[in-house]
């Protein structure tokens, strides 16, 4: 059984990777923005990248950096078939996940203009924003040194491998093979 983690910049094709992964590969798919959005809907907030990023906050500080993401492991682990968990922001999170053998970490980017473009036509309750408030969503998550927040360029930085997609989906998937090849 293997556990794959996803992390990536805003846009990045998170999405596309986990898609692919259950269509292809059989993958149970694991979603912290889905857990997230439980615990904000569970205290009836708006859902909103603001509200999301902060109740998230809130679970690690109260619990620890990788709490989240620790209860979807524990639930990947439980469903005892590959899965994948999507979206690694902490390196708390990549920490407590390398203790298991099973697990390996992607990370995926691409140019900024090319992700704004793509969380458009996701139309994701999130994504109903200009060009500025991305850029400046996307800072705020980059590179925090509070343990408990977001900090994508660490995580990036501790991928197993790291996929580029600023080409089409043909190119993601080959590449995306190509790691599935070396991690069997």
């Amino acid at each position: 059984m293997k556990i794959v983690g996803i992390t990536g910049t805003l846009g990045a094709g998170k999405g596309t990777i986990v898609d692919y992964l259950i269509k292809t590969r059989g993958f149970k798919h694991f979603s912290a923005r889905e857990f997230i959005t439980r615990e904000v809907n569970r205290r009836n907030y708006p859902v909103n990248r603001d509200t999301l990023t902060s109740v998230a906050n809130e679970l690690r500080r109260k619990h620890s950096p990788s709490y989240i993401i620790d209860m979807l492991f524990d639930e990947a682990l439980e469903a005892g078939a590959n899965s994948v968990i999507e979206s690694i922001r902490t390196p708390g999170e990549v920490e407590s996940l390398r203790r298991n053998e099973q697990f390996v970490l992607l990370a995926v980017d691409a140019n900024p203009v090319l992700r704004f473009e793509r969380i458009k036509l996701r139309k994701s309750e999130t994504d109903y924003i200009d060009f500025e408030t991305f850029l400046e969503n996307e800072k705020r998550e980059m590179n925090n040194q509070d343990p408990n927040m977001q900090n994508l360029t660490k995580c990036i930085q501790m991928a197993d491998y790291v996929l580029n997609n600023d080409g089409d989906l043909d190119s993601l998937y080959k590449q995306l093979e190509d790691v599935l090849s070396k991690i069997k």
